[in-house]
């Protein structure tokens, strides 16, 4: 292939991964659950290895690390429906503050602009129809839906415990691709994926941890309603790059609003919310989670739409591990260098046009971009204990 043209393997690259994108499209409803099942499969590695060392069958070192995700969810799930079941029960109290809320607003903005508040509630009454039909139609897909969602779930802890009792025929299979002299590139590789992956996603399982009781004690200090299911909710929207953040923000407004007859709490939870994220992202996420591959904002956002439109949420979560194995797997591989380079962070101060040595693709020059950005190389210690 490097006999071509450069046009031509450019052309041949763009159009693999135009068919990569559309398989991807047409098996989401596979690849979703696989991909979701594979990163909790990583992530159980070490209680799974734990009991195989102490030479517990691989079934049963499975099945024990299968019932502790189902105790950690069964407890995420537990705490949703307990918060959940408080706000139904303080719906009367939310139904008349909203009330008071719109009429407030209906008086401010008689005030300001010439539409009386006659002509407000009747376009209210229109939107609201309008709202009602919408979400009539809705309903229609919510049987679908919830098959779905009951199909993802079953299949989950099915492909967790096939991931993890197959893996070293996985990994067989995975080196067999490749001639004897790659092997130890591909091993360097998957060891930094391995130790990428559960850096990342046990970093996340810290950060909401850490943010839920951070942030919903703290409003819980200053006397906002809904303090915990607000800080959940911040939490877990908050894995979802800048997107995230925004809607937490809005629902944490909107279940402030609804629960307080005042403004005042409105702002408490701005600010509170500003100052936790602003100590999340600059002090307490960057030791946590480290920064061994770091995505560029362009890649992130647009990786985040992409997801959302293949997969929805599930892919918006997905979104950032996935680049951050995709670069992993292009910085090693001759051919697809570039697109690791696309994808990183590793911006120059000058520009390539103006300093040619920016154009070369060496270890030299990667490493200094690397050195003045402060991007870190991943764990060589634990190289050794992926091997097992």
């Amino acid at each position: 292939m490097n006999q071509m043209p450069l046009t031509v393997r450019r052309a041949i690259e763009i159009t693999g991964l135009f068919f990569l994108g559309w398989i991807i499209v047409l098996g989401r409803n596979l690849l979703a659950p696989l991909l979701v099942a594979f990163f909790i499969s990583i992530m159980l590695l070490p209680i799974y290895r734990f009991f195989q060392n102490r030479r517990f069958p691989d079934a049963v070192s499975i099945g024990i690390s299968l019932l502790v995700m189902i105790v950690i969810l069964a407890g995420i799930i537990w705490f949703f429906s307990s918060q959940m079941r408080v706000l139904i029960e303080d719906f009367p109290m939310i139904q008349k503050n909203v009330m008071n809320h719109l009429t407030a607003l209906s008086e401010w903005v008689g005030s300001k602009t010439p539409f009386s508040t006659a002509e407000q509630t009747s376009f209210i009454k229109e939107q609201s129809n309008n709202l009602l039909t919408y979400a009539g139609n809705l309903l229609g897909g919510v049987a679908g839906g919830v098959t779905g969602t009951l199909v993802f779930v079953g299949l989950l802890p099915i492909y967790i415990f096939l991931l993890l009792f197959y893996k070293n025929l996985l990994l067989r299979f995975v080196f067999l691709w490749f001639p004897r002299e790659k092997h130890e590139k591909v091993e360097e590789t998957l060891s930094e994926l391995q130790v990428i992956i559960k850096s990342y996603l046990f970093g996340l399982l810290i950060q909401i941890t850490y943010m839920t009781i951070l942030l919903g004690g703290l409003l819980m200090i200053i006397g906002i309603k809904h303090a915990l299911l607000i800080g959940v909710i911040f939490a877990f929207l908050n894995l979802i790059p800048y997107v995230g953040a925004l809607l937490g923000n809005i629902i944490g407004v909107l279940l402030t609003l609804s629960s307080s007859e005042e403004l005042w709490p409105v702002l408490a939870v701005l600010g509170t919310i500003a100052a936790v994220q602003f100590l999340d992202n600059n002090i307490l996420m960057p030791r946590i989670v480290g920064s061994k591959v770091k995505i560029n904002a362009l890649a992130t956002i647009v990786g985040v739409i992409v997801g959302g439109e293949i997969a929805g949420i599930t892919g918006m979560f997905l979104s950032l591990p996935v680049i951050a194995m995709l670069k992993v797997v292009f910085d090693r591989t001759d051919q697809f260098k570039q697109w690791g380079v696309l994808f990183g962070d590793e911006r120059p101060d000058r520009s390539p046009m103006s300093i040619p040595v920016l154009r070369w693709n060496t270890k030299a020059v990667r490493r200094k971009l690397e050195e003045d950005n402060e991007i870190e190389p991943p764990f060589e210690g634990e190289k050794g204990e992926e091997k097992k």
